[in-house]
């Protein structure tokens, strides 16, 4: 595993680097997912689930953020695909170069998917293009359904939503109706899976999707 840790690095060229990378992931077929989602909402644990499904078609790679640690990294690790961290130290999001800096250390000729899995946080992702193909949000219900009129932008950029922790919904408050209203009002053309690690429910049919997008792209699917 491959660690990198960049200071931090206001670019005001992140729009000219978002085109640069995406470029070079075109020129390489590559499929790259932005998932992004606020800390605790269980993106990395969603990843886990996901990985032996998306491997069973296609060879993928995971760039991790995080603003300090290598803890996430090490458990997608385990899962045997190639994974590169990049330690923010502070500033909660990847930008452009960050991405581009970790793609690097891949064998880009190999790959038909990359995730990379932002750094935990409800807003800022969403403000950086860094080359992908598709933004993808997670929401968990323990986080209340507000939370979508509350912080816009990663909804209104995402091309799918994932309701997760959907087993936690009768230990809540969650209103599932108000919640699918109101990402209908701020992105009515995202689709929207519901999920559960514990359960394993939804997980098939979001790999699944995955899998359609990068065969648009790739025509690697099996």
């Amino acid at each position: 595993m491959s660690e990198i840790k960049i200071s931090i690095n206001m670019l005001n060229t992140n729009e000219e680097i978002h085109a640069e990378n995406k470029n070079l992931f075109d020129e390489e077929g590559i499929f790259v997912i932005n998932l992004m989602s606020a800390p605790g909402s269980g993106k990395t644990t969603i990843l886990e689930k996901l990985i032996p499904r998306l491997r069973q078609n296609l060879n993928m790679a995971v760039i991790e953020g995080d603003l300090y640690t290598t803890k996430d990294a090490q458990r997608i690790e385990s899962k045997g695909v190639p994974v590169v961290q990049i330690n923010t130290a502070g500033p909660c999001y990847l930008d452009g170069s960050k991405v581009r800096e970790a793609s690097l250390n891949f064998d880009l000729r190999e790959i038909d998917l990359i995730i990379i899995e932002n750094v935990g946080s409800i807003a800022s992702p969403a403000e950086f293009d860094i080359g992908e193909d598709i933004k993808l949000c997670v929401l968990s219900v323990t986080e209340g359904n507000d939370k979508p009129l509350k912080y816009p932008l990663m909804f209104e950029k995402s091309t799918a939503v994932i309701l997760n922790k959907i087993d936690l919904i009768k230990f809540t408050n969650f209103k599932k109706d108000e919640f699918y209203e109101d990402i209908k009002l701020i992105n009515n053309k995202a689709k929207i899976f519901q999920t559960s690690c514990t359960k394993n429910e939804g997980i098939d049919q979001l790999s699944e999707w995955i899998l359609q997008q990068v065969k648009k792209k790739t025509s690697i699917y099996k």
